[in-house]
């Protein structure tokens, strides 16, 4: 077909995938000569005939590393029997998951714990791909992320009641009439992404705006050691769209796995980077974390015009499960922060460590380790699961073991009961993951954010529970 300027519509790469061919570092270039050939006037079918001569069309398979032939580094201790049988666990799923073929280097840290099934990348791990994104890298929770903002000399009581009262926490979104203002901008850019473009998609990022969603989620209030002044920290992920994305990004993932590595585990299939579905899944990625940043700007400055707060600092924040590019490698982060300086185009230098409810959170410095990877941890990490904690406490009840731990702070379950699996006893020691913070030189310490109180979702029916008594 001609234009109307006399020009011929040109060969794209739905042509190419169309003929058979498959996205990779030879992509461009074939492009490149389907389009000469076009502007000499051939017609696609002769085009078709012609690149079927110069590339081959099956994709070429990558084998599995062999164990132990693609190393981690380990900055993690173990002084306790469960914190032993904790990193045992981790360097078994750590070995397994290194065999993926698109890794050259990984590294766990302090806060490091198991994540699902053996190969699965640990909360804590890190691990450096080459062309490739790992969506089960990432998880679901997509950006989980933690905000800061310093609000002068505002009375904690006062800013945690205005808090409660803007936020919202548990399963779901914001009904109707009760929704924080979604960009139209972003929404747009949405609609643009073929991995964010469906109305699902677009549903949630307007219904989800302003919610924090239940697990380890947090609004935590305090006060700076340092300054002495108030502080309000957040704590939640990219929520429903970031949830889809991931849904969206493991189905092509696998099908890449299919034809480039069946022998990989199906949790660690790959996007190739050089592919159009690896350039449209970042865009995506960054699309979500302009989502999830302006879901935390959104409660925080909510917050601030509820508690009427006149002076409002400084305010900053960093991401835990993510995908950060950095020279040719490609690092998945779960659970671990991004410690070098210029990670991103709004990175300050400092990063925040939550340790759990009765702890500080930490406000540090990136010490850009080599062995770690230039990760430091995001939290303080689990030494065994949920259900195992709760099935440790016996006949003591949620509520006596929240007075225990927690005597003296104003904790809060906005949308449940006390949740047992998330008081200060299901973590590790926050003294000794700081002593390994140190201890590994990962990042310096620069102030304490010391606890008056946090909201949190309690204990909440999984979702899809709720779902499965709608069908009914």
């Amino acid at each position: 077909m001609i234009t109307e300027d006399n020009t011929y519509d040109p060969v794209t790469g739905g042509h190419l995938k169309d003929w058979g061919h498959r996205p990779g570092q030879h992509f461009p270039a074939l492009l490149a000569r389907a389009n000469e050939m076009r502007a000499e006037g051939f017609g696609l079918v002769r085009i078709r005939q012609e690149l079927e001569g110069e590339t081959p069309l099956a994709p070429v398979t990558m084998a599995p590393h062999a164990p132990g032939e693609i190393t981690f580094h380990e900055n993690i201790d173990a002084v306790r029997p469960d914190e032993e049988d904790n990193v045992a666990k981790v360097r078994e799923t750590m070995t397994a998951l290194m065999q993926t073929p698109t890794l050259e280097v990984g590294a766990i840290m302090p806060d490091a714990c198991p994540a699902g099934p053996v190969g699965t990348i640990p909360v804590g791990g890190i691990a450096a791909a080459r062309n490739a994104i790992h969506p089960g890298m990432h998880s679901a929770d997509i950006c989980c992320s933690v905000m800061i903002t310093d609000l002068g000399d505002a009375d904690p009581k006062a800013v945690l009641d205005a808090a409660q009262s803007v936020t919202h926490f548990g399963p779901g979104g914001r009904p109707q009439g009760k929704r924080f203002t979604t960009s139209l901008k972003l929404l747009d850019a949405f609609r643009e992404n073929p991995f964010l473009n469906t109305p699902k998609s677009i549903r949630m990022a307007q219904e989800h705006m302003g919610t924090q969603g239940d697990g380890n989620h947090f609004l935590f209030v305090g006060r700076s050691r340092k300054s002495g002044r108030t502080a309000i920290v957040t704590h939640h992920g990219s929520r429903g769209p970031g949830a889809v994305l991931y849904k969206h990004g493991m189905y092509v993932a696998e099908k890449f796995r299919k034809e480039l590595s069946p022998e990989t585990a199906k949790q660690n299939a790959w996007i190739p980077t050089d592919t159009e579905e690896g350039r449209d899944y970042l865009d995506a990625l960054q699309l979500i974390r302009k989502w999830t940043k302006a879901n935390h700007n959104a409660i925080h400055q909510a917050t601030v015009e509820a508690a009427r707060v006149g002076d409002v600092g400084a305010r900053f924040w960093n991401e835990h499960n993510f995908v950060f590019k950095r020279d040719d490698l490609y690092y998945h982060g779960k659970g671990a922060t991004p410690a070098w300086s210029d990670y991103a185009a709004d990175a300050t230098g400092l990063t925040l460590i939550p340790l759990n409810m009765s702890e500080p959170v930490l406000v540090v410095r990136g010490k850009d380790a080599d062995h770690g990877l230039g990760f430091s941890p995001h939290g303080a990490g689990r030494n065994n699961s949920r259900s195992e904690h709760k099935r440790r406490m016996g006949s003591v009840t949620p509520d006596q073991m929240l007075q225990a731990e927690t005597e003296g702070l104003d904790i809060r379950f906005h949308a449940g009961g006390v949740d047992a699996s998330e008081l200060p006893s299901s973590y590790k020691s926050a003294d000794s993951v700081v002593a390994q913070i140190k201890s590994y030189d990962l990042a310096e310490i620069e102030d304490y954010i010391d606890p008056y109180g946090c909201i949190m979702a309690g204990d909440v029916p999984p979702f899809w529970m709720n779902m499965k008594k709608g069908r009914r």
